[in-house]
């Protein structure tokens, strides 16, 4: 599974105040030496860089390059991480540079701040480059998150993986390539994890419901009888009975064309799904502030399906914008109906992720 079609929102170019580093130039871009002017893949236009000085693929040459595009709220990038991150160490001292190629989707991923958290919250240290602009992504003519690519020494690309999965074929060619280039042999045993949190793969003999933006002209599946206004703020009520991947909003929402905003009072998402784990991508409209919610599961208090945002009675709080776990069941997975609702004003919600 992949994610495409990004999303290209307004760029914020806050310096982060994380212990990282972030490296501008003038008007928020690298500059450019001859070497990156030439046509194909490059790291020109890169409008910033984590972890490392800015990097050029001319001056690796030599090295096995492995670049990973990604954008941190999405789940399918978030499962293959765990893999990329033990392939940097393990094969570091071996010849192999991973650089991750941090390209958003949504306009708060354009952040270095918020793109520095991520990385210190999911133990990336590794180089990253951003791409608020698309200009690394468009080198490469990629469409999706995740993808990989792998360039040899001669600096030929070789290998591409597009979506989740292929672990041990994309190892196997990340050891290939090292092989080639050090003219050495190469005995290794493949990475052998057991990822935990977010990065657990997903349940996919029982995922039946598939992602769902919640911005007006993305969405499926909305069933709130009243009609949707883009930019309009509005009343909505849920109607009598949810088919599967069906959803409605309850309360004074307005839509827009990136995202649904709770504008007044209280209000909640109701959404009938079928799948192991539930995340939703949301934060709250005014930076520094926060909105306590409570999560429901067929009407009651999740339990044990509590996901790491919530606990076990449901509550939870938006602090961030990110992608919060609120289900993860243990037990048979069958259709069930989810709520969520946020005791105050001012939450944004864009997308619900399953897994």
């Amino acid at each position: 599974m992949s994610r495409s079609l990004p999303y290209t929102g307004m760029m914020y170019l806050t310096l982060s105040s994380l212990m990282l580093t972030v490296i501008f130039g003038a008007a928020g871009t690298i500059h450019r030496d001859a070497e990156q002017e030439s046509a194909g893949p490059s790291f020109t236009g890169a409008t910033g860089w984590l972890n490392s000085e800015p990097l050029s693929l001319a001056r690796l040459r030599g090295k096995v390059i492995l670049i990973d595009f990604w954008t941190y709220t999405c789940i399918n990038w978030r499962r293959t991480l765990p893999y990329i991150r033990e392939w940097a160490s393990k094969y570091k001292d071996q010849g192999l540079v991973v650089i991750g190629v941090h390209t958003p989707e949504f306009s708060f991923e354009h952040s270095p701040k918020n793109v520095g958290k991520a990385i210190q919250d999911m133990n990336i240290g590794y180089p990253v480059a951003m791409d608020n602009n698309f200009d690394i992504w468009r080198s490469f003519q990629n469409q999706f998150w995740p993808a990989l690519y792998l360039i040899d020494g001669s600096g030929k690309l070789r290998y591409q993986k597009f979506g989740e999965g292929d672990y041990e074929k994309t190892e196997f060619q990340i050891q290939k390539l090292l092989k080639e280039a050090s003219s050495g042999n190469l005995s290794s045993p493949l990475v052998a994890l057991e990822p935990q949190g977010f990065e657990v793969a997903a349940d996919w003999d029982n995922l039946q419901s598939p992602e769902n933006y919640l911005s007006y002209g993305r969405t499926e599946g909305f069933v709130s009888p009243e009609k949707v206004h883009v930019g309009k703020q509005l009343s909505f009520s849920i109607p009598g009975e949810l088919k599967l991947n069906q959803w409605a909003l309850a309360g004074v929402w307005t839509v827009g064309s990136e995202n649904a905003r709770l504008s007044k009072g209280q209000g909640k998402i109701i959404y009938r799904f079928h799948a192991r784990d539930l995340h939703l991508i949301m934060g709250c409209a005014a930076p520094g502030t926060s909105v306590k919610f409570r999560v429901l599961l067929c009407g009651r208090p999740p339990g044990s399906a509590n996901g790491l945002d919530v606990d076990s009675n449901g509550y939870g709080t938006v602090t961030e914008q990110r992608m919060y776990q609120l289900i993860r069941q243990q037990g048979a997975i069958i259709d069930r109906e989810f709520e969520i609702e946020f005791l105050e004003p001012g939450v944004e919600i864009y997308d619900f992720t399953f897994g």
